[in-house]
């Protein structure tokens, strides 16, 4: 009983687990973003980028579990197919958001490239965060609350049924 309320103690408060996503998944966006620069120089860049994101959206899906949603241990299969999912359409917002830019400004610079690319990462990490908090990882925070709940016992009043009251004793009660 003690186990399962220190896990459900455990499960983080929204800004915290939103400052650890942050911190996790920005530092493995870090890390890819020179990961792929070093690997496309060996092969096309879309490949780089690609394979990239799929080996970053593993390790960030793991720190997730462990680190920021308190999950308590390793992500499940499913967790990574779930979050694979949300990663997939991030990458698919930042790729339109680079699109549209490139239909508007004929030769942007560097730095409004940048500009919309990590914009579009942002708006596409806070949705992310949320699937991940809301979905993907929430599965366990409600186990733990349910094991607690299930390790306590649990007190009913039972009603019985009786004849109709007389009117003027239930006006006197209410």
């Amino acid at each position: 009983m003690e186990t399962a309320q220190s896990r459900q103690q455990a499960a983080p408060g929204t800004f915290t687990a939103f400052a650890r996503f942050v911190l996790c998944g920005g530092g493995v966006g870090l890390a890819s973003s020179f990961a792929v620069a070093g690997l496309a120089s060996w092969i096309p860049w879309i490949l780089a980028n690609a394979l990239i994101t799929a080996v970053s959206t593993l390790l960030a899906t793991e720190l997730h579990a462990r680190f920021t949603f308190g999950a308590g241990g390793r992500a499940t299969w499913r967790q990574h197919a779930q979050s694979a999912g949300s990663a997939a359409v991030a990458y698919a917002v930042t790729c339109v958001a680079m699109l549209v830019l490139h239909q508007l400004v004929a030769a942007p610079g560097a730095v409004l490239e940048q500009v919309v690319y990590l914009s579009a990462s942002a708006l596409a990490g806070v949705a992310r965060f949320a699937v991940l908090r809301l979905l993907v990882f929430t599965r366990n925070r409600s186990q733990a609350a349910a094991t607690v709940r299930a390790a306590r016992p649990v007190h009913t009043t039972v009603a019985r049924a009786s004849a109709p009251a007389d009117p003027a004793v239930l006006c006197q009660a209410a």
